[in-house]
């Protein structure tokens, strides 16, 4: 689009289903690449990715041609298929429905990389719940209790 200039930042979280810890160690950096490039090919930067075994934390420049539900189901979507298709798990992988979208501001870069790096240092101290509720409060989003990530049983 010509004459179109943007500064759109966007951290996305989300969970695997049952916020079981699916996502091992072994397989954790081939996942990241493979997400990676999905949003590469959809010419958006790619600022930050991390998480633990139960969540993901992606961090992007957004483009402004594409809408965050259409990404997301993309990033979602060929993500848990590449998974099941490399046969990484004894269980079928899927991510939980849903996910939480928040935006930056320039100067606010920096911290949320640094944050999104230290995600297992991050989680010594809270659970993914309690960085989720968090995140709602800050953001002033209103959320039903129902529909919130739950801990694992």
């Amino acid at each position: 689009m010509a004459n179109t200039y943007t500064e759109i930042h966007i951290q996305f979280v989300f969970a695997v289903k049952r916020r079981d810890g699916l996502i091992h160690s072994s397989f954790k950096n081939e996942l990241y690449q493979y997400i990676t490039g999905i949003i590469k090919n959809h010419n958006h930067k790619l600022l930050a990715i991390n998480g633990m075994s139960d969540h993901i934390h992606i961090f992007i420049g957004m483009r402004p041609t594409q809408s965050i539900s259409d990404l997301l189901q993309d990033i979602k979507g060929n993500s848990s298929k590449w998974i099941n298709e490399k046969k990484f798990l004894k269980v079928k992988f899927e991510w939980q429905e849903g996910y939480g979208a928040f935006s930056y501001s320039k100067s606010q870069v920096n911290s949320v990389i640094n944050y999104i790096k230290n995600q297992e240092q991050h989680h010594t101290a809270k659970s993914f719940r309690e960085e989720y509720l968090e995140f709602l409060k800050l953001y002033e989003v209103e959320y039903d209790e129902r529909y919130i990530f739950k801990d694992p049983i």
